[in-house]
Parts: C-alpha cells; sequence; structure tokens
C-alpha cells in the first residue's frame, strides 16, 4: 500500500511538471499574436540591386503592416550577424552605430567592420546626396491603417567580401528589431521570388538580382514588463468616478527612489524636467498620481437619449518628457457596430474575423489634435461619439456601456475591475420600504381587528 501511495504521488508530481512545461510553451509560441491584428506584423525586406567587384549593393526596406501600432521617436534600429566575413563599404539613408575594427584595410576604409552591424534611419535634413526614397524620418514609422504613405523606412547598403552570384551570397541571420526599446522577435531569413520595379512612366520592369525577407512580430510583454496607460469610467447615472487601479504602472517611491515622479503643483517643475531630459530623455518621467501610467483614458458615458446615446472619450498624458504625434487608441465595445457620429478623431473599423464590428480605431485629425502634448494643461485630446441603440442589446446594467478593451499605440490597458464599474442607481430601497409599509400596515390591521374582537 504504501508503494502505491509514493507510485501516484511521484506521477502526480510528473503530471505537474509536465502540465506546467506544456503550459509554458503555449504561452510562448502566442505571446506575439495580437487577436485584433492577427496578421499584423513589420516586414523586411532585403533586395540586391547589383553586383560589386567583391559584393553586391542591396535597398533593405521595412514595411510597418500592423494596422495600429507604429515606431515612435527615437525610431527603429535594425541588428543582423553576417554569415561570413562580409563589410559594409557605404550606405545611403541610414549608417550604423559603430565602425568596427577596420584597422587591417589601407586608404578606402569600410563604412563598418563589424560582425554584427547595428543600423539606424537618418535624420530629417539630412542632405539629399545621402538620401533615398522612404528615408531619413528619424526612425519613425507610421502605422499601416493610419497612414500607409508613411508605414515604410529604407536604406541603401554597399556589401563587400560577400560573394558576387546568388550561390555564393550568404544571407545574414539573427536579425534584431528594437523600435525603440525591445519587443520585436524577427524569424530567420528567407529567399523569395525577386522583387520587381515598374519604371516611372510604367513601360519597364526589372528585377532584383536576389531577395530575401525577415519577418517580425511584436509582443507587449517582451516590450515592457509594466502596462504603459490605464483606463478610468464615469457615467451621467452614478456620481462614483472610477480611477485607474492604484500602482497600475508603478507605484510613488520618491522615499526610496526620489525624482520616480514629479509633483505638479511643484515650484521647480520646470528644472527638474528638464535635468532629467538631460540624463535620459527616453526615461517616462511621469506626474505623480495614484496610478504612475504615462497615459490614463477616461470614458465617461454622457448623455442618454430616446434612440442614442453619448460618450466622451479623454486622453490625458502624464509624461512630462515625452509627447505623442500620430497616437491612436484601439476600443473594443459592442455598440461599434452602430457608431452614428464622431466629434473631431478619425475613425476606422477593426474587422479581423468580419462577422463582428465590434473593435474601432480612433486617432486625431492632422493639425488639429493629432499631436498629444507632454502633460501639463495642453497634455490631452477629446472627442465625443454617438452611437444608436440597437434594442435587443443595449443596455446600461452591468457596466455594458463601457469598453472590453482600450489600447494606446497599440499596447494594452489596465482596465479597472468589473465589480468597480458604475452602477445604475439601485431601486432596491424603495422596495424595501414599501414591503415595510405594507408589513405595519398588515400588523396594525389585525392589531386594530383584535382590540375591537
Amino acid at each position: 500500500m504504501d508503494f502505491y501511495s509514493r507510485s501516484i504521488t511521484q506521477f502526480t508530481s510528473w503530471a505537474i511538471v509536465v502540465l506546467f512545461l506544456v503550459s509554458s510553451l503555449s504561452f510562448t509560441s502566442t505571446d506575439a499574436y495580437d487577436a485584433l491584428d492577427p496578421t499584423g506584423n513589420i516586414t523586411i525586406k532585403w533586395d540586391v540591386i547589383n553586383w560589386t567587384p567583391d559584393g553586391y549593393v542591396a535597398v533593405v526596406t521595412m514595411f510597418n503592416f500592423q494596422q495600429y501600432r507604429h515606431i515612435q521617436a527615437p525610431g527603429w534600429s535594425l541588428g543582423w550577424t553576417w554569415a561570413k566575413k562580409e563589410v559594409i563599404w557605404s550606405m545611403v539613408g541610414g549608417q550604423t552605430t559603430e565602425q568596427g575594427d577596420c584597422s587591417k584595410y589601407k586608404g578606402n576604409i569600410p563604412h563598418c567592420c563589424q560582425k554584427t552591424p547595428t543600423v539606424v534611419d537618418l535624420l530629417p535634413g539630412t542632405p539629399y546626396n545621402q538620401q533615398i526614397a522612404n528615408c531619413c524620418k528619424g526612425g519613425v514609422i507610421n502605422s499601416w491603417a493610419q497612414d500607409p504613405g508613411n508605414a515604410a523606412s529604407s536604406f541603401q547598403v554597399s556589401v563587400g567580401a560577400a560573394g558576387t552570384t546568388n550561390k555564393t551570397v550568404k544571407v545574414p541571420k539573427n536579425f534584431t528589431l528594437r523600435a525603440p526599446g525591445p519587443g520585436y522577435t524577427c524569424g530567420p531569413a528567407k529567399i523569395v521570388k525577386p522583387t520587381q520595379f515598374w519604371s516611372s512612366d510604367g513601360r519597364r520592369v526589372t528585377q532584383a538580382m536576389m531577395t530575401w525577407n525577415v519577418t517580425c512580430t511584436y509582443s507587449q510583454f517582451l516590450a515592457q514588463k509594466t502596462p504603459t496607460c490605464c483606463v478610468s469610467l464615469s457615467s451621467f447615472y452614478n456620481d462614483t468616478i472610477v480611477p485607474c487601479p492604484t500602482c497600475t504602472c508603478g507605484c510613488q517611491n520618491n522615499n526610496t527612489q526620489p525624482g520616480s515622479c514629479v509633483d505638479p503643483k511643484s515650484p521647480y517643475i520646470a528644472s527638474v524636467v528638464s535635468g532629467s531630459t538631460r540624463k535620459n530623455a527616453y526615461t517616462p518621467l511621469v506626474q505623480c498620481t495614484s496610478h504612475m501610467c504615462p497615459i490614463r483614458i477616461h470614458w465617461h458615458v454622457k448623455l442618454n437619449y430616446k434612440d442614442y446615446w453619448r460618450v466622451k472619450v479623454t486622453i490625458t498624458n502624464f509624461n512630462y518628457k515625452m509627447n505623442y504625434s500620430q497616437w491612436n487608441i484601439v476600443v473594443q465595445h459592442p455598440n461599434f457596430d452602430n457608431l452614428t457620429q464622431l466629434f473631431s478623431f478619425n475613425y476606422k473599423p477593426l474587422n479581423p474575423y468580419q462577422a463582428i464590428n465590434d473593435t474601432a480605431m480612433l486617432w486625431g485629425v492632422k493639425f488639429y489634435n493629432d499631436f498629444l502634448s507632454t502633460a501639463g494643461p495642453l497634455g490631452n485630446v477629446q472627442s465625443e461619439l454617438l452611437f444608436r441603440k440597437d434594442a435587443s442589446t443595449f443596455t446600461f446594467e452591468k457596466g455594458w456601456a463601457f469598453p472590453r478593451r482600450i489600447y494606446f499605440n497599440g499596447d494594452n490597458c489596465v482596465m479597472p475591475p468589473p465589480d468597480s464599474y458604475p452602477f445604475l442607481p439601485n431601486t432596491s430601497p424603495r422596495k424595501d420600504f414599501s414591503l415595510l409599509t405594507l408589513l405595519l400596515t398588515l400588523l396594525l390591521s389585525l392589531t386594530f381587528s383584535y382590540a375591537h374582537a
């Protein structure tokens, strides 16, 4: 019996380990999957356009096929490992961050001799003789749905010691993409059908000597361990304002970490912000709040009409060191299939599953509110949405009027717990009072009847 018990215990332990490993593998395989943009990715296309005496010239283009996630300042950086002993002789529209050891070369010095180079985009204002198409935007690439005309970035690279035929050229490996921090995982380079290029008059087609693609997918978990935005809620039918959950993006800790946040009422706020910016321009310096998030999105159920209802959406920036150009939010709510009117925001439905129209992408109007300024009086944008009621689904009960999910610039924002949502006024006290009145009346009636019996 003891042997049987020990066997059962050992089997149970092994079963738990196996289940844990399976769950871990499952999580790893799906952590870069976005249900609202299932085919979204960044594709890197490497086109060899001509041969040189010791290598080739290639145009490398990054296409952002993500519907709502873009690459913001300070921009992308692309790295890889050469398969052989290649060097970069020259570049147009981009540059490597380091030259490396080129001491063995005399006279003509390569642009980069590193085994694992890292390339960044050039800045706006670069001289024209150093530019190619789609370059020189500081590494900023807009999302495909929001601005497809600016959803690509390119540079040209002249590679030496690389082979001069399709059979001798080896594709690079171990591609990495930072945009600007971690978050993207790139697969191996795959040789594909050579890209074709049309002449400006559309009468001639040329093609690359060789083409390979690299696909990179995004995972918010890899990008940052803590959230970057949160959601607060309110409504006209309840005085309660549900704030972002406490410590959503961090906790105030000025005692052990001075300068972790800024008091907006401090008389020295300007000097604190400028001093922190000089140290690290892209590390968030947020306003001291209970949630400590750089971005808060507030959803307010504003008005109720006979056939319609209205919502006000406000996006507030609490980051003193970051403004957001070309910002966007993605909101999931079942009534988006009956969105009637939108004020001062652009709108695009996202229907990855066609039959379900419950997800909307919203962004600012160009030159009006497409720029979300840093924390302060101007650090917010807002709009109102008018929905038509569907008698079969519409209700204000059980939090139905509030969004199911909200993204800001592609990152999932933390929602308050559902049991804290503003609820409809409770009518139960009236029922209790009526029942009490009825009981008292019945009791008095029985007493009166007994007294006269």
